[in-house]
Formats: C-alpha cells, structure tokens, sequence
C-alpha cells in the first residue's frame, strides 16, 4: 500500500487563479500602506496555513510591512530564499474602472496579476502542494514579501540583501520575460530634477519671470536624448510636477527620471551626466538628486548553474522555459549582483505589465508552479567549487 502522505502533489489551474483573483481584488498601490498590508493580510494567512514561522515588521517611512515567512527543510543551515512584492504601480480604482479583473481565452486581466501577485502567489500554492503531499524541502524555506519594489525597495533593499546573504539560492517569481526565464537584469537608476525659476504675473509682467516649466520641458528633451536604443541605454521621464496658479510664471518644477543602463560603465556616464546638467535658460537653477539604483545583474556560473537545474525539471514538465537578460529590474537585481545563485522571471508567463492592458496566460499557471514546485523539493547544498 503505497504511503498517503507521499502522493505526487497536484496542480489545478482553477485553483491557483482563484488564489490570485483575491490578491488582485485588494488594491496595494506603492503609495497606500493599507492596501499594501491587506494583501500582506493574505499571504501571512497563507503562509501560516503551511505552517510557516511568521516575522512582520514596518517597512518604514510610510511603507507597508514587510513580511517574512519561515519553513523549515529536512536539513538545518542556509537554504531558499522565495522574494517578491505586493506592491503596484496601478491606483486604487483602477480593478474598476480602466482594468477590471476578466478573463478572456488564455488570457486572464488585472492590475498587478502579472507583476507580481500572480507569480508570488503560485510560488505560494506550489508550497503548500508539496507539503499537502508529505514532501519536506531538502532545504529550509524563506519568503519575503517586499512592500515597495516598485519604487526602488529604498528602505528595504539592506533587508533584502541580508537575508539573501543567509541562503544558497534566491528564487524570484517575477512574471516570466517573453515566456523566458530571467538570468540577468540591467541596472535601474532614479534622478530627481528640480528647477526654480522667478515668479510674475503671467499676464502684465509676463517678461519678467522665468518659467521653471519650461526650462524643465527643455532638459526633459535634453534627457530622453540621451536614450541610446542600440545600446540597451534608455532614459525616461515619468512624473513631473510644476506650478501653482495659471496665471502665475512658476517657479518651481520637478521631475523624476527612470534610466536603465546595461553596464557599470553606463552607470557612471549617465549619473555623471546627469548631475551635471546646466541651465539651459538665463536665471534659472537645476538641481538634481541621485535616487536609489538597482545594480547590474550579470549572468554568472552559480545563476546558469540553477537555471541549468530549472530548465531539466521544466524538460521533465514538458516545456523549454529559455533564459536571458532584460531591462526591467527587481529585487532580484540586489541579490544577482551579490554573487548568489538567482534565478528571476519564475512567475506567470503574460504581457502588459504597469499598463491597463496587463495579463496572465492561464495555460502558464500549472507548469510554472510545477517548476517551482520542482525547484522547492529538489535543490540541495550546492557542490563547492574544485
């Protein structure tokens, strides 16, 4: 009689997208702690259920909490790091008004499902699959669950890099990058430009002041000139604030600017750059603030050797997931570029992610949680090198 306890796990797509669907139903912009920590709500609930060890704590200025779940493995000692937001890009009112939660064919639409409540939920599900089947890890489990990835991790990215630090393999279930696993990530720097001009009366004294809008509409040109599409160098301006009254010349204006850079050497170039801007108009100042930059993460031998790994157990599941390098960052980025064995893109497979457009393929829910699943139960102690 064979041991119930040690059935094959089973995955059931309906399932999974249930799970996600009421992630997505709490919205948890950046911005909106609440929000944020409602959904904390809900993978602390799940993760208690798989008998985690629970550790939660504010993520700081005005963030949501930080949530950090605990299982234990066959073994004591270093083991799996599990990392990922619930934060979005997307603001309350969006799940009803430009992106409702819907399902059509393949694909299955909400704000935030693709990036990344869908893939930090099936690495949740594919969890508690395991053990509901009586298969221990070999390894002890760690999820950390980021409140505030989407502006940089600016008051969690030390917490992240300790606790990554503690484990031989980080396993991040962003969404998946062209159906492609992700074994790099370019650079991600934040500049924040501000101007001040002199102020008049827009009508009679017109002349006299010195708009600080339209110098910033200038040096926005000036910076997303610097964009060099060939080389993987891109610079965008997203947000920008100005003025008080229409009828007032403004004297003050801000923006915040998003470069990727591919290299370190781009790094330096374009910070360099950019703090150096000058006034490109008579009595006016610029001033710019270096935010925080997510570092280059480059394919090394301890990734391609976990990726090696992922793509044997996803051959055995049925597909060929591919891998590569790509512009878009996360938290992944803090523990590639210390050294340790990452692997990134393990969510969901999709498209559309920070727009009204953003989804899931339904069809990627089970083989992507079957890969993580496999990655759970099967990775060991690393070999240590000759």
């Amino acid at each position: 009689m064979s041991n119930p306890r040690r059935n094959r796990p089973a995955y059931d797509a309906d399932e999974i997208l249930e799970g996600i669907r009421t992630w997505v139903f709490v919205e948890s912009p950046t911005n909106v702690p609440d929000g944020v920590n409602r959904v904390m709500d809900l993978a602390e609930r799940e993760m208690v259920s798989a008998g985690a060890a629970i550790e939660r704590e504010s993520g700081g200025e005005g963030y949501g909490d930080l949530l950090t779940a605990r299982i234990p493995g066959e073994s004591e000692g270093p083991g799996i790091l599990v990392l990922g937001h619930l934060d979005t890009v997307h603001a309350v009112g969006t799940l009803e008004r430009e992106l409702p939660f819907r399902r059509e064919g393949d694909r299955v639409y909400g704000p935030g499902i693709y990036d990344m409540k869908g893939g930090m939920y099936s690495a949740c599900y594919a969890l508690k699959q395991l053990l509901r089947a009586g298969r221990t890890p070999n390894l002890p489990v760690t999820f950390m669950f980021i409140p505030n990835e989407e502006v940089g991790s600016p008051t969690t990215r030390s917490r992240i890099e300790a606790e990554a630090k503690r484990h031989h393999y980080v396993l991040v279930p962003e969404p998946a990058k062209e159906g492609k696993l992700v074994t790099g990530r370019h650079a991600i720097a934040r500049f924040r430009v501000r101007v001040r001009g002199r102020p008049s009366h827009a009508g009679s004294t017109l002349a006299r002041g010195r708009s600080a809008i339209r110098e910033m509409a200038e040096q926005i040109l000036a910076i997303e000139g610097m964009t060099d599409h060939e080389a993987g160098v891109t610079l965008s301006v997203g947000i920008v604030h100005g003025g008080t009254f229409v009828n007032v010349v403004p004297i003050e204006c801000e923006a915040e600017v998003l470069a990727v850079l591919p290299a370190q050497e781009d790094i330096e170039r374009i910070t360099a750059a950019m703090v150096g801007l000058e006034p490109i108009n008579p009595d006016v100042s610029v001033a710019v603030e270096v935010g925080p930059l997510r570092p280059v993460f480059a394919p090394h031998s301890k990734v391609m050797d976990l990726y090696s790994r992922a793509e044997s157990i996803a051959g055995e599941i049925g597909f060929n997931p591919g891998h590569g390098s790509f512009g878009g960052g996360s938290d992944g980025n803090f523990t590639g570029a210390l050294g340790l064995a990452t692997l990134d893109g393990l969510g969901p497979c999709g498209d559309g992610a920070h727009t009204h457009d953003e989804y899931i393929l339904y069809s990627s829910l089970v083989p992507r949680a079957r890969l993580l699943a496999g990655l759970l139960a099967s990775l060991d102690v690393p070999d240590e090198p000759a």
